[in-house]
């Protein structure tokens, strides 16, 4: 490893673990919190030896030990439902029960199986696009990628009308509908990506909303009866470059088994350039046309452009599942509440060979990372002389790059009952590069858990700040989104923006460059450039921030109006039934 020096000194320690900050919570998860802009809270005191003793055991040789085997090629990548999923989710279980953990799925074991659909679509090497005597001619992988969207041996669009739908977009509450009413059955629907972003007082302004995400997008689609949906691809729009695209859905894609909702045949991206081709073709500017799209009044604009494309599809019913550790808490009252700390164990598997000829995707950051961190958290859970007043989950799933699916299934089928699940704490992707005075939280503003993340890392000397990238919509897009959607309050804890020793900008330019070079890539590996200072730091911290949640006397909660208030309000009414 690049920092040699992981052996971290008492002195060292103490800063890092004394957030553990019993007093304080009782009263911080009940409080409101100040705004943002605010300073951070004023730190509590130290707390026991024995508890900055159990916070010691997470350091850079535990850490870097799951990682490495998480990630090694013996693990092929991780990819759901293979021969490397099912070794993961072994060495994850017996981990947890070497460190005394008891088994935390449904029917008393380590595993929560659940059933997947693979489907794997073999697509024609260009795709026509006619306008009168016109056609364009778009390259499967380089200008397109398209997936099916029915659980079927075959997908297909035939002479369907392609309409631009703008955002593609209803939204009540901001007084959006980008469709109108319009008679969309059986067209292909072309839109923008992200959500309404130049308008602070429109959709959060720069914040991506869940309105901005793909998977909201072809499920409006859907909503609407159309044939297909094609969403426009830009780096700035989307948050990744088109590479991620091609190794996301260019292989065998995963879902949960289909139930009634409606669905369209065929889910497709298109590259800016391929989609101003497109437009051009029906003697339309794209520019224009998402200008149009720039307020309330848009209409859909027919574009005259009709196009066909079939795909045959191999369909596969698998099963993988995810991973489950308890920690019961110690107070009779408390323990049947529960933390739930979680992170996703798969990533791509084998797939394309990238240029070297590697052709295992091993998802050493993405996310061996934070099974690493959870691994450790968990065990310095184990070391503290008594457990937390609440019982603790440490649950690790499944099929998380492929539309959240492991944490999907878990929220439709959890351990306890949403209105008893206090917090989720979620770890995705650690911060390699090195030591932070900040740290970034995904969800900061939302709920009463800021005092929480405040306090831990005051103690550490640390600030909080709101996350680095609010256009790519974080929070829409790792697990504790489905746990929101059930009620759960949830912290994400993110790269931080100010690095020890580095000048302004650099943690930006790092975070990029990492997502252009390694992002869902077969070179997202472990090696001597990581720095696990900062991983450390912040495994600390949630770890910290769990106790506190685990022995306050009263659960966190979603600030007023939040949108997922409402969900919680459900699931506690639901335990008075």
């Amino acid at each position: 490893m690049k920092n040699k020096d992981w052996r971290l000194s008492s002195s060292t320690i103490v800063p890092a673990v004394a957030a553990i900050f019993v007093a304080f919570a009782l009263a911080a998860c009940q409080a409101p919190a100040p705004p943002a802009e605010q300073p951070a809270a004023e730190a509590p005191p130290p707390l026991s030896a024995e508890v900055e003793k159990a916070a010691a055991i997470i350091d850079e040789p535990l850490v870097a030990e799951h990682v490495a085997r998480l990630a090694s090629d013996e693990f092929e990548g991780r990819g759901p439902a293979s021969p490397g999923d099912e070794k993961a989710r072994a060495y994850l279980a017996e981990s947890m029960e070497a460190m005394g953990l008891e088994p935390g799925a449904p029917d008393g074991g380590w595993q929560q199986p659940f059933e997947i659909v693979g489907i794997t679509s073999q697509l024609p090497e260009t795709w026509s696009f006619i306008a009168g005597d016109g056609e364009l001619k778009v390259k499967h992988w380089d200008e397109y990628i398209a997936t099916s969207g029915v659980q079927e041996k075959s997908a297909e669009i035939k002479d369907a009308e392609v309409v631009f739908v703008g955002y593609g977009i209803q939204a009540p509450e901001h007084d959006w509908d980008d469709y109108k009413g319009a008679d969309l059955a059986g067209k292909v629907l072309l839109m923008l990506n992200n959500d309404p972003d130049w308008d602070p007082d429109l959709f959060e302004g720069n914040r991506r909303l869940y309105y901005g995400r793909w998977d909201y997008k072809y499920i409006s689609a859907a909503r609407q009866g159309a044939a297909g949906a094609i969403i426009i691809h830009t780096t700035p729009s989307a948050g990744y470059p088109w590479q991620v695209v091609q190794t996301s859905w260019g292989g065998e894609n995963f879902e949960l088994p289909a139930g009634p909702e409606p669905r369209i045949q065929v889910q497709a991206w298109l590259t800016e350039d391929a989609a101003r081709a497109l437009v051009a073709l029906a003697g339309h500017d794209l520019d224009t046309l998402v200008e149009s799209a720039h307020g309330r009044d848009f209409t859909p604009v027919p574009l005259g452009v009709e196009t066909s494309l079939a795909m045959s599809n191999t369909v596969e019913h698998k099963e993988t599942g995810n991973v489950a550790g308890l920690l019961r808490g110690s107070d009779p009252e408390l323990a049947d509440q529960v933390v739930v700390y979680t992170a996703h164990h798969d990533h791509f598997g084998v797939g394309e060979p990238d240029e070297s000829g590697d052709a295992i995707y091993n998802g050493a950051l993405d996310n061996a990372s934070g099974c690493a961190q959870v691994l450790a958290t968990a065990k310095a859970f184990t070391q503290l002389p008594q457990p937390p007043r609440r019982s603790l989950l440490f649950l690790f799933v499944g099929v998380e790059e492929q539309g959240l699916l492991g944490s999907e299934y878990f929220a439709r089928n959890p351990t306890f009952p949403p209105g008893k699940i206090a917090a989720n704490v979620n770890v995705d992707g650690a911060n390699i590069w090195g030591r932070t005075t900040d740290v970034a939280y995904i969800g900061y503003g939302k709920s009463t858990l800021d005092q929480v993340v405040e306090a831990a890392a005051a103690q550490q000397g640390r600030t909080v700040k709101g996350e680095q990238f609010p256009d790519r919509g974080y929070f829409y897009r790792s697990d504790q989104f489905n746990f929101a959607k059930i009620g759960v309050p949830a912290i994400y804890l993110d790269t931080g923006a100010d690095f020890v020793g580095r000048p302004e900008g650099w943690a930006k330019e790092q975070i990029e460059e990492w997502e252009k070079t390694h992002y869902h890539q077969p070179n997202d590996q472990l090696d001597d450039s990581w720095i696990f200072d900062g991983v450390i730091d912040d495994t600390r911290l949630a770890f910290a921030a769990g106790l506190a949640i685990a022995n306050a006397d009263a659960m966190p909660s979603w600030k007023p109006g939040d949108e997922f208030e409402a969900a919680r309000k459900e699931a506690l009414a639901a335990l008075a039934d």
